[in-house]
This record gives C-alpha cells, sequence and structure tokens, in this order.
C-alpha cells in the first residue's frame, strides 16, 4: 500500500464514521472530506469541483423538478381516486399502494412518490380505523423497489450508469435496468402484500386505532396564561376534569422560562405562565378554547394570529430546514407568521423548553398560522403535511400536458434518439415555459445536499480509482472469495454493498462499491456488467434502518416505528432480493 492509498483509506474511513454517526449531515462531512482531500494532495486542482458539473449531478437535479411538475400538474390525481378505499382488505389495500407506488417510483424520485401516495395511505387508515404503522413501512419499501426498474428512479442507478459510460464507453440506458428491477420488484411487492406487513411489531401496529388520525401521535405543547384571564389565582389541579374531558394530559408548569420542579399541580397560576401539556390536536386546541388559554405570546403580536388560522400536522425529512435546529433559532413565529404548537418523538420524552428543542428528522410537528401562507412555509421548511395540501394549487388541466411532455422524452431517449440528459433538461424547461413548474420553485424541488453529496463524493470516487485503491480493495475481496464459484461471489458483492447502503446514504455507497465491482468483474475476467447491476440493485436496498434511506426516515414518526423495527421485515425482503436479483443478472447478464 503506498502513502497516497493509505492517507485516501484513513479519510475514506472517517467519511464513513461521520456519515454512520449522522451527527452532520451527510452534504456537509462529504464536502469537508473533499476539501480534506485537495488540501491533502490527493484531488488535483482541477478535478476538486469537477463532481458538481457530471452527468450524474445534472440527471438527479432535472428528475427532481420533473417529479415536482407531475405533482404540481395534478397527474397523481389521475390515479389517487382509485386508491383511497378504506373498504379494502389491508392486504389488498397495500398490495394496490406498493404496485402504485413502485410504478411512480420507476419514473420519478422515489422520494418525490412515497410524498405523494403517504398522504392517500394516512386518509386510508383513517377511513379503515387502521393502524397506519402496518401500510407505510410496505409503503416506503415498495417505492424503493420500483426505483431499481429504471436509470432515473434512483439515483444509484444514475451513478451506475454514467460510471459505465466513463469505463466502458456506453452507460446504460432508460430501461436497461428492468429486466431485473421488474422481477425483484414484483417478487418483493408481492411478499410486503401477504407476508411483509404482518412482520411488523404489533404492539405498535394494532388492528384498531383511535378515532382520528390526528389522535395518533400526541404533541407535547405550551399553553400560555393570558393576563386577562379567569384562571388566575386558580390551582394546576383544578384544571384536570376539563384536561380530562378534553383527552390531554398536564404534565407541569413553566414559570419565567424556567420549568416548576416537584408538585406543581399545587401551584397557583399566574399571568404568563406555561401549562405543558400533551394530546392530539384537537384535543389540545379544545382545551385552549375551554380554559381560555393562548397558543401566542400578547406582547409580540404574531401574523399568525391574524385572519383565518389553521393547524398543520407534518412529518420532518432529514432534508429539512429544520433538522438540528430549534423554534427559537429558525425564528418561525417573528420570521414566517408560524407558531410550533407541539412536537411529537415516537414516544420519546422530551424535557426541553417546546422553542429549545432541537427538532430531529422523523419528528412529527404540529404548526399554527394563516390558513393562506402556511402551506407554503410548510413547503419552505422541506416538511411533509400529514393531511392533503390545498388543492388550489393544483393545475388539473395540465396532467396529461404534463404527462405527454415526460412520455415523449422517454420514448426518444429509448430509441436512442436523444440524450437523456437533454432530453430531462427540454422536459424540465417546457414545464417552466408552460408554468407547470412555476420559477420560484424550480430551484425549491432539487434536493441540494444531495447534490452536494454526490458532487463531492465523485472526486474521491476517482482518486480512489486513479490511486490503485480500487485495485487493491478488489485484490482483496479475489482472495477472500478464491475458489468460490462466480455466482457466490456476485452474491458476496451484493451482500456487502447492502450492508453498506443500510448505514450509509445509497448514492456514496453506489460511488464507493462501482469502480471496485468493475475491478473485480476484471481480475476475474467476467461480464463487468454482471457486477455492476449486482452493485445497483443491492445499493438501492437499505431495508434494516431507518437512516439507510430518505424514505425509511420519513415514515417513522407517522408510522410509530423504533429503530429495530425495520429489520424485522427488511431483512427477509433482502434476503428476498438477493435470491431473486442473481439468476436474474445471470441470464440478462450472463458472467
Amino acid at each position: 500500500m503506498t502513502g497516497n492509498q493509505g492517507i485516501l483509506f484513513a479519510l475514506i474511513g472517517v467519511l464513513f464514521v461521520f456519515l454512520i454517526w449522522g451527527r452532520y449531515r451527510y452534504d456537509l462531512v462529504a464536502f469537508g472530506a473533499l476539501l480534506l482531500a485537495y488540501l491533502l494532495g490527493l484531488v488535483p486542482t482541477e478535478a476538486v469541483f469537477s463532481g458538481f458539473g457530471h452527468p450524474a449531478v445534472i440527471i438527479i437535479a432535472l428528475v427532481l423538478i420533473i417529479s415536482r411538475g407531475l405533482y404540481l400538474s395534478g397527474a397523481i390525481e389521475l390515479i389517487a381516486g382509485a386508491l383511497l378505499d378504506g373498504a379494502r382488505g389491508i392486504g389488498r389495500h397495500i398490495g394496490v399502494m406498493a404496485g402504485v407506488s413502485a410504478a411512480l417510483s420507476a419514473v420519478m424520485n422515489n422520494v418525490a412518490a412515497l410524498a405523494l401516495l403517504m398522504p392517500i395511505d394516512l386518509q386510508a387508515s383513517e377511513k379503515a380505523q387502521r393502524h397506519p404503522g402496518l401500510t407505510l413501512m410496505p409503503l416506503s419499501f415498495a417505492s424503493i423497489l420500483g426505483g431499481m426498474i429504471t436509470l432515473i428512479g434512483t439515483p444509484p442507478n444514475i451513478v451506475i450508469a454514467t460510471f459505465r459510460g466513463e469505463a466502458l464507453g456506453t452507460p446504460y440506458t432508460m430501461f436497461d435496468f428492468a429486466p431485473v428491477g421488474l422481477v425483484v420488484a414484483a417478487v418483493g411487492i408481492t411478499y410486503v402484500a401477504l407476508i411483509g406487513w404482518r412482520l411488523i411489531p404489533v404492539e405498535r401496529a394494532a388492528s384498531t386505532m383511535p378515532s382520528s388520525i390526528e389522535d395518533l401521535e400526541r404533541y407535547l405543547a405550551e399553553l400560555r396564561v393570558p393576563t386577562e384571564c379567569e384562571l388566575l389565582g386558580q390551582r394546576l389541579r383544578e384544571l384536570d376534569s376539563v384536561a380530562n374531558e378534553a383527552g390531554i394530559e398536564i404534565l407541569g408548569l413553566i414559570r419565567n422560562g424556567e420549568r416548576l420542579p416537584g408538585m406543581s399541580a399545587h401551584v397557583t397560576l399566574l399571568a404568563e405562565d406555561r401549562i405543558v401539556v400533551k394530546g392530539g390536536p384537537e384535543a389540545i386546541d379544545s382545551f385552549a378554547g375551554a380554559v381560555a388559554l393562548s397558543y401566542a405570546d400578547s406582547d409580540r403580536p404574531s401574523k399568525a394570529l391574524s385572519g383565518t388560522t389553521v393547524m398543520r400536522e407534518v412529518a420532518v425529512p432529514q432534508m429539512s430546514r429544520l433538522v438540528r435546529r430549534t423554534e427559537s433559532a429558525m425564528r418561525l413565529r417573528y420570521r414566517r407568521g408560524v407558531i410550533l404548537l407541539g412536537i411529537s418523538r415516537n414516544g420519546v420524552k422530551i424535557r426541553e423548553r417546546l422553542r429549545e428543542v432541537k427538532i430531529q428528522a422523523g419528528d412529527l410537528l404540529l404548526l399554527l398560522g394563516p390558513e393562506d401562507t402556511l402551506d407554503d412555509v410548510i413547503e419552505w421548511l422541506g416538511c411533509l403535511p400529514l393531511a392533503p395540501r390545498g388543492i388550489d394549487v393544483i393545475q388539473r388541466d395540465q396532467a396529461r400536458k404534463a404527462i405527454a411532455i415526460f412520455a415523449g422524452a422517454i420514448v426518444l431517449t429509448s430509441l436512442e434518439l436523444i440524450y437523456l440528459p437533454m432530453a430531462l433538461a427540454c422536459v424540465a424547461v417546457l414545464y417552466i415555459v408552460l408554468d407547470i413548474v412555476p420559477l420560484s420553485q424550480v430551484y425549491e424541488s432539487i434536493e441540494w445536499p444531495v447534490i452536494v453529496l454526490l458532487g463531492s463524493m465523485i472526486p474521491i470516487s476517482v482518486a480512489l480509482e486513479t490511486s490503485g485503491g480500487t485495485q487493491l480493495l478488489a485484490d482483496l475481496f479475489v482472495r477472500g472469495t478464491e475458489g468460490w464459484a462466480p455466482v457466490m461471489i456476485l452474491a458476496a458483492l451484493m451482500l456487502v454493498t447492502m450492508t453498506l447502503s443500510d448505514v450509509l446514504n445509497n448514492v456514496a455507497t453506489a460511488l464507493i462499491a462501482a469502480p471496485i465491482a468493475l475491478e473485480i468483474a476484471t481480475r476475474l475476467q467476467m461480464n463487468p456488467d454482471s457486477f455492476l447491476m449486482a452493485v445497483a440493485v443491492a445499493a438501492s436496498c437499505a431495508f434494516l434502518t431507518p437512516i439507510g434511506h430518505k424514505n425509511n426516515t420519513l415514515i417513522m414518526g407517522p408510522g410509530g416505528y423504533h429503530f429495530g423495527d425495520y429489520w424485522r421485515m427488511g431483512l427477509p425482503l433482502e434476503i428476498l432480493v438477493v435470491l431473486t436479483a442473481i439468476p436474474m443478472i445471470v441470464m440478462v447478464w450472463p458472467l
């Protein structure tokens, strides 16, 4: 091992540790690693920012804009009516939702597909009086499976396709992934619909649920005692009967910014005290109204208190602006006119003041704001509403036009009449010109942390290859599997890649694993396509943890899942994917 190789391996090892730790967002970690690689002389000056102009980066950005256009055009509503049927049995419901999720994920970003279908699934659960935890995990897994079908369905496929073009001269085309991806997706969907959902822990996925989906999560909230209020001078415990009737729990009292210790139930209420409560959105609102409590500070009027105000429940995905920030730091009340009413963290007790709680991915938030602007603020925050957004922004008359434009581009690309990035760019421009995607939302449609991650990792991946690091890793892998049958070697590669994908971002996994797979195929004198396809499938299969894929993080709060719940349904699915994918890869891309 050379000196540069040792330094590069150490850098990548530290990068992996930080990515797995998750303390800092992965785009910041990757960009910091890129700068460090440059300062250490591992990446030359002319190549340090070359990743940001890479075709894979451009394709992913364009796919995200197009996904936004398909949503705003109302194309999703063409199928939503057939999906929202709470009278279906759970197995049939999961089968239908999973099939549609996979189909959508094949033609748009799979995170966007889940975001479109998740509110519909929550509505169906409410209508059927069924716990959403039984259906959200199958929906998430199906969206991941569907992304394997086409080149644009998931970022790892785009990474593998462009890598093949650079390494072997010809990239994969739109439907080169379909023969393997379709079969894997079909088998996986059959599993989640018939067996998988039954493996979800029954204690958090009972067959019945509360009378309203809004009562599924109990929020921690603070209610202010106004300066003119009949409660002044009363003891906190005197509110117990009203609280019980409303269906909330009084947890304590905050005075002058400090939570009172001990038996605060006997404390006499003063003006500007904060009563800490826990309950569902409607219950909190009912209690506040019954005893004339307030949501906001009276000394600083908020725009959220003027005009028609509404409450919204939202889930916080990994990419939200709120992650690892507090409400006081964001100053939502004074900058955006939105009040944070409550936080729910999957049963975890929150002891800090509400405004001082660092929000995490997977949290559920209860927001209050003006009816005409709250949805825009939610979108700016990057959160996902747990009820359908207002439909006034959907341009239904544009649906068929949006579908036709996108379908035309896919056909031209499939016939190899136009370069894929150029075809997607044309679709994006037409969507903007035709006002399918408003100009103000073009850049908001792009997940910039993913772009930064990819642009930062590409030069590091190239450095690993040019330094001979991939050859060294491939040599270790070949030695470790010496004497094995080729199919077993392929399976071992898939298992190693899957393991990495369960704890790392799938884009980072694909970037590191692709050159190693190609080197292994070269050393064994086998078809490189077999090994690259194995990496493409495995890098997308993150079913064991909530951190391996953004979709798994997104459903954690609304589904009431714990970290250890995913492997129960995910481990059999990953084994099933390997057993299905290996024969298909060998048949379509012979060794």
